[in-house]
């Protein structure tokens, strides 16, 4: 049996710092085999940046997964170069940077990673269905992975059944706030609708109250800012058949 953890949306520099503080100890606690972390909040100002992308490497994690905030930060654009560092794969074909998967070879196994993205509520970006039905015969492994960032519960649900016995595990991202339905689908996929979020616990999915209420109260413009205060890490750990492929126990993890 191996151990993945996923670790939810990493929100600007505080986010990072805790990553950076805890990671070590939640790896060695749980005997983690890989890590997986979506970054793509990690800079000061939303998107990633290649100082927050190597904070969460440095931090111990193996793949960073993105999301529609993947593509903020212009002068980074070049962190998608690297294979570690994922965008959503139904992105249309042509003039998009980076890659959707991730495949890590462990030796005696390899693991599958695939950044797919919802459309309901989202950019309209191609068919998150069609894409993974694309891509999961060209996978020559049977343990594969999705980060499925969304924004409706169920679009996310809807693409844990569907991939249910097809795929290890299905994670949801974006929405910041841990679910609390965790299970093994079949009797295979772990499954998740929101992993969470790592940053600032007291906070508007880890921006400062205040301008979200008034934005909120008001209908005015607001600048936004990252919250100050103590920091959480959620995400979940996976344990799986490396040879099968199937999800045995999935857990979810708060550390405060």
């Amino acid at each position: 049996m191996k151990r993945l953890l996923f670790v939810g949306d990493v929100v600007g520099k505080a986010g990072c710092e805790f990553l950076c503080s805890e990671l070590g100890k939640i790896k060695r606690k749980y005997d983690i085999d890989i890590t997986v972390v979506n970054g793509e909040n990690s800079a000061q100002g939303n998107g990633i940046t290649r100082y927050s992308a190597d904070m969460i490497i440095n931090s111990g994690a193996d793949i960073i997964t993105t999301g529609n905030h993947a593509f903020r930060r212009k002068e980074s654009l070049d962190i998608f170069d690297e294979d570690y560092i994922i965008r959503p794969a139904n992105y249309p074909e042509g003039g998009v940077v980076g890659k959707g998967v991730c495949v890590l070879d462990m030796g005696a196994y390899s693991v599958a990673v695939v950044n797919l993205m919802g459309t309901v509520y989202m950019e309209p970006l191609d068919n998150p269905f069609a894409k993974i039905d694309e891509l999961l015969p060209q996978l020559e492994t049977p343990n594969i992975f999705v980060d499925f960032h969304a924004e409706a519960t169920s679009e996310k649900k809807a693409m844990g059944h569907y991939l249910t016995g097809k795929v290890t595990g299905v994670f949801g991202t974006h929405t910041h706030v841990q679910t609390a339905d965790e299970c093994i689908l079949d009797g295979h996929t772990a499954y998740i609708t929101d992993a969470g979020m790592t940053g600032p616990e007291i906070s508007c999915l880890g921006v400062d109250v205040k301008p979200v209420v008034d934005m909120l109260r008001f209908r005015m413009p607001a600048r936004f800012k990252e919250a100050d205060g103590k920091c959480f890490l959620c995400g979940v750990v996976t344990e799986f058949d490396e040879k099968s492929g199937k999800s045995h126990k999935i857990e979810r993890l708060i550390i405060k």
